[in-house]
């Protein structure tokens, strides 16, 4: 056994755990197929780019700043 720091036997865990895996690289693919879907596919559809269509290009740190004051009152 080599001698390694605790990160370097923490990767080492890990490493190994994951080449001797065969059902957890599938739940892995599932898992980052989900979050794809949740943060690109979702952002994409339902979730427009709110500033942009309240400023014009450049405006959009005094737009928030008026905002902040504002909502803080």
């Amino acid at each position: 056994m080599k001698k390694y720091g605790i990160i370097g036997r923490a990767a080492d865990l890990y490493i190994d755990g994951f080449r001797n895996m065969r059902l957890g690289k599938t739940l892995w693919a599932v898992i980052l197929i989900k979050l794809f879907i949740i943060f690109f596919v979702l952002k994409l559809f339902f979730f427009p780019d709110f500033l942009k269509s309240k400023t014009e290009k450049g405006g959009e740190p005094d737009y928030v700043a008026t905002e902040l004051i504002n909502r803080s009152k």
